[in-house]
């Protein structure tokens, strides 16, 4: 059996990996040919074919069996379209990783799964400590640093998948024993052909679960709930009040009744609790921890870098990273978390509407504009509050900081890719922590 791999970054390599010890053949295709290309192919045992012809990409495909793309291959790709085409099966990392996983010797190991357009990566880690606090060797997986493929040939008891639309849309039978859907907004129009096309991604993780599995949903998304409804599995939902779990007073509840206090949480902002609540039926409704575990979990839980990450207050302002909101949806939940902030946003538009940024105008004293989409974020601001445009991270700190006065946040919350000037989020908000602790440090001299 042959299979094309198509692009070699983390994902890549891992699913070259993983089929290659399966006993299949691999070759290697990507349109970002780097110097390192042929040296990392050779490496794995791969033929390395670099930059395809894509107008021989029918020729091309007709010699494989199957067709594994890297999550960012969007679907309207050639090489996609082709393979969709002439009836090539294309599947993702996870969905070959699920597969796998269920003829592994003693049997497959359960395995939860978080999409959503924000919040996935909070909750997969809340909930991945929940298992370790509950006594399981338990690992994030999918869009994180371990793609799944990798994840399943280490030594742990439990999986929590964090899917993107880029996995789910080449599933074919990944089927999660519990699985939540965050919510829905406009994302990724630079890699689906529609929004349609990205929610009906989304929904592929309940697709292939049955009555036995748990469908999870938030229950003041419509569309989410929408998708709910006709998920083949048993249901549950999540959010702050008239749910199956939700808040009632201080307290974190659900059918078995308490799971946990709010205020144990290091931080309880709306957001920080329904994802507590997401990730706590997750655990729950699988079987696989107990209130006990899940509250420790919240009480020592402090969220991953560049999401709401707090950085420093220098003369009664406050610094936070939120480089990790890279869609306007993000950015509003953000801006619902402070009072008065001074906002830094900008960087690559992926095709979105940003004018949900604007969401908050009482809370927005000054917007600071960055990067490719500078002029647009400036644009919608124009006569709302003060706008200034940088060129530069060190800029924006600094203009930021004129704006603001004791008492404001300095939020760093962008609302749009990195990839203008960063290699990705967290090269953007490391960037910007080093630029709050240099002013600082001079303004304190």
């Amino acid at each position: 059996m042959k299979a094309l791999v198509y692009g070699l970054a983390i994902a890549g390599e891992a699913t070259v990996k993983g089929l290659m010890q399966r006993g299949w053949t691999v070759e290697i295709a990507d349109d970002n040919v780097g110097s390192d290309g042929p040296t990392r192919a050779k490496a794995l045992g791969a033929k390395y074919i670099g930059r395809p012809d894509h107008a021989a990409t029918a020729t091309l495909l007709a010699r494989f069996d199957l067709l594994a793309p890297s999550p960012g291959v969007p679907e309207t790709h050639p090489v996609i379209t082709t393979a969709i085409a002439n009836g090539l099966a294309v599947r993702s990392e996870i969905d070959l990783a699920w597969e796998w996983e269920q003829t592994r010797p003693g049997g497959p190991r359960p395995m939860l799964a978080v999409t959503g357009t924000d919040g996935k990566t909070t909750t997969t880690l809340m909930a991945t400590e929940m298992l370790r606090e509950a006594g399981l060797r338990a690992i994030d997986a999918g869009n994180t640093d371990t793609p799944l493929i990798a994840a399943i040939d280490t030594d742990v008891d439990a999986f929590v998948v964090e899917c993107t639309s880029f996995r789910l849309a080449w599933t074919t039978c990944f089927r999660p024993s519990a699985a939540v859907w965050l919510n829905l907004a406009e994302d990724h129009q630079d890699w689906h052909t529609s929004m349609a096309s990205y929610r009906a991604a989304k929904a592929r993780m309940w697709k292939f679960q049955t009555s036995s599995d748990t469908a999870i949903g938030f229950i003041d998304d419509d569309a989410v709930m929408a998708e709910l409804a006709a998920a083949p599995a048993r249901h549950r939902v999540f959010g702050l009040a008239v749910a199956d779990y939700r808040l009632h007073g201080d307290q974190l509840v659900g059918p078995q009744g308490v799971i946990a206090s709010s205020g144990a949480m290091r931080r309880a902002l709306p957001h920080d609790i329904t994802n507590a609540l997401a990730a706590a039926a997750l655990v729950l409704e699988s079987g696989l921890a107990d209130t006990a575990a899940i509250g420790r979990a919240l009480a020592r839980f402090e969220g991953p870098p560049h999401r709401l990450q707090f950085v420093a207050e220098h003369g009664g302002v406050r610094y936070f990273n939120d480089s990790k909101a890279t869609t306007p949806h993000a950015v509003a939940t953000a801006l619902r978390a402070f009072d008065s902030l001074v906002l830094i946003a900008g960087g690559k538009n992926k095709g979105l509407d940003l004018t949900p940024l604007t969401g908050e105008p009482s809370r927005t004293k000054a917007v600071v504009a960055l990067g490719a989409a500078s002029g647009l974020v400036a644009g919608l601001f124009d006569g709302m509050c003060p706008v200034a445009r940088v060129e530069s991270m060190a800029d924006a700190v600094r203009r930021a900081t004129e704006f603001a006065a004791p008492g404001d946040v300095v939020l760093l919350s962008p609302g749009c890719a990195s990839f203008d000037m960063y290699t990705g989020y967290p090269a953007r908000g490391n960037d910007f922590v080093r630029c709050v602790h240099e002013l600082i440090e001079e303004e304190t001299r």
